[in-house]
Parts: structure tokens; sequence; C-alpha cells
């Protein structure tokens, strides 16, 4: 989280009195998307098995697919850029009452969104994505920081898959819509997660392992990231011009090809003795064996689109946000970058959900709904253990007297 340089002044030091939650941006956005999930999931497994209404807004699958997205991956984002923003521009970032007012909004919409009622639902949850998306082109501009405007762009367009799930809903677009936003989401989140993995792991292990000596060749980069920008894409005109699938299976199996071989040249294997570092590659992982899901879901019935879309989210979007989330929250409160038995478990609780939700199925499908019970409950410990071990962490000064 230390890319970039900044031609601008260091950055002006918070006053002492800053309550030490609102003091840099990873501290309340980790403690309340930790917080969501552990109440979202078990909420949507109880409305699933018909124990719980769930929703006033979206309702069943609808409500869990919004909300996993645009409600918890935000919140970890969010946490993560104002945080990581404030590194690579030496400018910074919304602390204090204007942290505050950010981390309410995304709170109420989460409420509506439960409870309804829609317009008002609809009116706050779109209006997060805006609100950071200025806290963040601030310092960006303020440094001249040219290299992280696209990262602005990418939650413009997410900005713009979450209105067409909303447009979509109040039937101002057609119902197919929804699911393009939904798409547009998955989509651009990967390609988020895979900018940003490619600064952090290579940077992370060279500095842990000098040994490892892991690359970064730029045609492997080129290849890696312009597929995924191809399946999104695709994604995008798939529902009104629809792809062959031929096409459709043969991007897949290359974008997962190109991401292997990129994992490969960042050689993890160095990693088997630093738990900490080991579990971004480890998570990382999951992008190609989702993109190799997504093209085996296009030749073979026997495998639903879905299981690729799990292997996204539980696998690597999950697993990349709890470890980004514990490494940075160490390392932004002056301790250790080591992982103990409750980061290695929360990783593993999370790791094990998205094996039994993904593989799960493949394996006896005829016991799906339970797989899925299995899988939210390890989710649901893994954070939990995240949010019961670092909320003292988040809540109080770093412990080396230095603001943040």
């Amino acid at each position: 989280m230390r890319q970039g340089t900044s031609t601008k002044p260091a950055l002006s030091v918070p006053s002492p009195k800053l309550p030490a939650v609102l003091a840099l941006g990873f501290r309340p956005f980790y403690l309340v998307a930790a917080a969501f999930a552990v109440v979202a999931v078990p909420l949507w497994v109880g409305s699933y098995r018909g124990l719980i209404p769930v929703g006033g807004y979206y309702t069943g699958i609808v409500w869990h697919t919004h909300e996993m997205l645009f409600g918890f991956v935000t919140a970890v984002m969010a946490g993560f850029l104002l945080t990581a923003v404030r590194n690579w521009t030496g400018r910074p970032t919304p602390v204090g009452m204007p942290l505050a007012v950010l981390v309410a909004v995304w709170v109420v919409a989460r409420v509506l969104m439960f409870s309804g009622p829609g317009w008002a639902a609809a009116l706050v949850d779109v209006a997060f994505l805006p609100l950071l998306i200025v806290a963040l082109v601030v310092p960006i501009w303020q440094s001249r920081n040219v290299r992280n405007f696209g990262i602005v762009g990418i939650l413009a367009v997410l900005l713009a898959g979450n209105l067409l799930f909303h447009l979509a809903h109040f039937g101002l677009l057609p119902a197919g819509f929804a699911r393009i936003g939904m798409l547009l989401a998955l989509d651009l989140i990967t390609v988020l997660m895979a900018i940003i993995a490619g600064r952090v792991i290579p940077a992370f292990t060279a500095s842990a392992v000098p040994e490892a000596q892991p690359r970064r060749a730029l045609p492997v980069e080129v290849a890696a990231l312009g597929l995924l920008v191809l399946v999104l894409l695709v994604d995008a005109v798939n529902s009104a011009y629809p792809v062959p699938g031929p096409i459709r299976a043969g991007l897949f199996a290359s974008a997962a090809v190109a991401h292997l071989f990129r994992l490969f040249l960042w050689r993890p294997w160095y990693a088997r003795n630093n738990p900490l570092l080991l579990m971004l590659p480890v998570a990382y992982a999951w992008i190609p064996i989702a993109l190799a899901l997504r093209a085996v879901s296009v030749v073979s019935p026997g495998v639903p689109e879905s299981i690729a879309y799990h292997a996204l989210t539980t696998g690597a979007m999950a697993g990349l946000m709890i470890a980004m989330m514990t490494r940075s929250s160490l390392g932004h409160t002056g301790r250790k970058l080591a992982a103990g038995p409750r980061e290695i478990t929360a990783f593993l609780l999370v790791l094990a959900a998205a094996v039994v939700r993904v593989f799960g199925p493949l394996l006896a499908v005829q016991a799906y709904s339970t797989w899925i019970v299995i899988s939210a409950l390890l989710w649901t410990a893994g954070f939990g253990v995240f949010l019961v071990a670092y909320w003292p962490i988040l809540t109080r000064p770093r412990i080396d007297g230095k603001p943040g």
C-alpha cells in the first residue's frame, strides 16, 4: 500500500482528540464490513431455508447478491482505498466527522435495503459510491497522481452497475439489466483486485523474502488485465447480443491461463513460511479457478455458472479482502506484520467456506442446500473471528503513538 509518489507536502498530523476509530478510513469500514458479513450471510441462509423473511426492498437471492457486491465489498474497498490513496498521494483522505458521515451513509443504506422504503433505499445506496469517489479524487488530483485515476474510473463504472440494478428493479429498465449490473460489478471488482494484487503481492514478497525475486512481465500483465476487460465487455453485451459459446469459453480459459502464469511469476511458494504473506497469493489463485469454471460452465451443463461466481466472491474477493484487512490493520496500527492463530484461523475458515461452496455441489449436487449452509457457517465464523480479534485493534490508537 505504498506505491506511488507525491510531489506535495507530507500529510498534516490529525488532531490528537480525534477518536481512534475515525483516525483513518480502514478502521470504521473494516469493522462495519466484518459486522455486516457476520449478520447478512446468516440472514440470507435463513431466508433460503424459509426460516426468516429477508428484504423490504429487494428480497431473497436478489437482496443477497446486491448486498454482498454493493454492500460488503464496497465497504472493504472504501476502507482499503481511503487508506491506500493517502499513502500513494501523501495527501489526507477523510477522517473524523467527514469519515463518520461516509460510514453512516453506508450503514443507513444497508438498513434501508433490508427494511425499505424502496425509494429511500435506492437513493441512499446510490449516494455512497459518488461520495467515496469524491473523497478519493481530491487527494489524487491535488497530488497529480495520475496513475490512480484508473481506480476512480472503475468505481465510477461500478456505480453505473448499481444504478442498472436499481433502475431494473423499479421497472425503468428491462429486468435483464439487473443481471448485467451484477456481472458488471463482479467483473469490475475482479479487475480492481487484479490491479491491486499486481501491485502489492510482488512488492510484499520481494520485501519479506528477497530470494523469491518475483517478476512482473509486461506481456503477461497486459494479457491478464486485458483479457479481464474483454470478459467485462462480453458479459455486458452477451444478454442483448449473445456471444457464441466457444468464443466465451475460449476467452474465459485464456484469461485463466494468463492469471495462473501471472501468479507463477510472483513465485508464491517462497512465502510458505510467512502465513500473512501467503494468504494473498492463495486467495488470488481463486481468480484463475473462477475463470476456468466459467469456461467449463459454458460447455458443460453439469457445472452451473453460479459455481464460478462463488469462486470469485467467496474465494477471491473474500479471501483477498480478509488477507488485506488483517495485513493493513496490523501495519497501520503500528503492529508487527505477522499472522498469529487468530489471523490464520479467520483466513482458513473463509478459505474453507469457498472450497465447500464451490466444490461441494460439484461432488454431491443432491446435498446442495447443505453445502450452502455449511459454507455460510464457515464464512460467518471466519469474519466473526476477525471482528472479535480486531475490534480492540481498530478502535484504539496506534501502539507506536503515530497518527492514523
